[in-house]
């Protein structure tokens, strides 16, 4: 902390609601911010979203090396919001078992192995992940795009490439465009190598460009 760190968390926060806004309102195809979570702008943008347009379902797809404790917990009693989070375990903060379902299914874990590489990652992403997210139909999709599981990345131990990050993000807007005519915010969640962490952001965006 330090003292711009409010301003700073207070400015991540509306970034995510704007661009809730800007895709809602036809304004933008997606809104990208770095953060640290001292606030959990997805799930405020989740939140937001149904309370502001009233939507009846809203999706957060999360593929940071961490699993998302605090998303969950906010989405885990609230059927009209949905969770998936792919991470590794046995990881920090040591949630995050498929066992954890949320009071209507609404929530999917997919813990990797430490050495998960490419194959085993999208193989398990078609398998569990993708087809919750169909059958769940949201309104509004929203990633929580963090690049930590890059094999790049000191602190953690996947062995994602950037091309991964490309799929994922290739699946998840097919969705989209099927279930809610292409909404969809990503918000940037970071990473601990800078290189893989500019590529891997870089192979992102460009899916997101349709490039």
């Amino acid at each position: 902390m330090s003292p711009g760190s409010w301003e700073a968390a207070m400015r991540c926060v509306g970034a995510a609601c704007a661009g809730v806004d800007a895709v809602m309102d036809s304004a933008a195809d997606t809104d990208i911010r770095k953060v640290f979570c001292i606030f959990n702008q997805a799930a405020i943008a989740a939140a937001y979203a149904v309370d502001a347009y009233q939507l009846e379902r809203v999706a957060v797809v999360d593929f940071d090396v961490h699993h998302g404790n605090g998303t969950q917990a906010a989405f885990y009693n609230r059927p009209e919001l949905f969770y998936a989070s792919s991470h590794q375990a046995p990881f920090y903060p040591g949630t995050g078992a498929e066992s954890e379902t949320g009071v209507s299914q609404n929530i999917v874990n997919l813990p990797l192995p430490r050495g998960c590489d490419s194959a085993l990652f999208r193989s398990r992403i078609q398998a569990e992940i993708l087809p919750a997210i169909r059958r769940f139909n949201p309104g509004l999709l929203i990633i929580s795009a963090g690049f930590d599981a890059h094999r790049l990345d000191p602190l953690a131990g996947l062995n994602l490439e950037d091309e991964d990050f490309y799929w994922i993000t290739e699946q998840l807007m097919r969705i989209a465009d099927v279930s809610c005519d292409g909404r969809i915010v990503s918000i940037l969640e970071g990473g601990y190598s800078l290189d893989g962490l500019a590529s891997g952001t870089a192979a992102h965006v460009r899916a997101l460009m349709g490039a």
